[in-house]
Order: C-alpha cells, then sequence, then structure tokens
C-alpha cells in the first residue's frame, strides 16, 4: 500500500503564488510517472500537469508558463510551484503517481489540497 499525502495548499491573492507537495510513503521499489490534476467546484477533474522518472515534463495548455512540475526522487516527492494565480486556478489539487513495489506497477492517489484564489 502507498500513500500520498499532498501539502502547500491555501488561500492566496491573485497574482499570487503556491508551491505544493506531495509525498508518497509506503511499500515503493520505484516511482514511474507523478501527475497533478485539479477539480474545480461543479467541474470534472482535469489534468494539469506531469514529469516522468526521467524528469520529462508535460502541462496542460492552458497552464504553460505559469505551473512548473518537479520531482525529488530521493524524497519520492513531486511539486507544482504555481505564479500568477487567477481565481479560475481555485480548485482542489490532487497527486497521482505510479509506483512499482518491485512485482507489480500500480497508480495512486492523493487526497487533495485546496487552492483558493481570491481578493
Amino acid at each position: 500500500q502507498v500513500h500520498l499525502v499532498e501539502s502547500g495548499g491555501g488561500l492566496v491573492q491573485p497574482g499570487g503564488s503556491l508551491r505544493l507537495s506531495c509525498a508518497a510513503s509506503g511499500s515503493i521499489f520505484g516511482i514511474g510517472a507523478m501527475r497533478w490534476y485539479r477539480q474545480a467546484p461543479g467541474k470534472q477533474r482535469e489534468w494539469v500537469a506531469l514529469v516522468t522518472s526521467g524528469g520529462n515534463t508535460n502541462y496542460a495548455d492552458s497552464l504553460k508558463g505559469r505551473f512548473t512540475i518537479s520531482r525529488d526522487d530521493a524524497k519520492n516527492t513531486v511539486f507544482l510551484q504555481m505564479n500568477s494565480l487567477k481565481p479560475e486556478d481555485t480548485a482542489l489539487y490532487y497527486c497521482n503517481c505510479d509506483t512499482t513495489d518491485g512485482s507489480s506497477w500500480r497508480t495512486y492517489w492523493g487526497q487533495g489540497t485546496q487552492v483558493t484564489v481570491s481578493s
């Protein structure tokens, strides 16, 4: 079993920044891709960004240039640096990662951290 715990959310004014973290723990032999998703009130969950085990990154087109995903494999942690935040970035942000215990791969989700952008 693997647990993902997100942190770093909160209330920020438009134009501000936040850095989200997501730490994985448990039966981890290796971690593959790590991703961030978000879900705004009344909307479907949407993919935000991913970073592969090799460090390659990809972003939702609408977020390129403002959000940066990174990872620290020594700490089994993925980060999301969010700059120039807008009210429409308000959402519950989830991390998701592919892990292996050495015999099989599974995808796990965190519980989410709330980001509210408001003046």
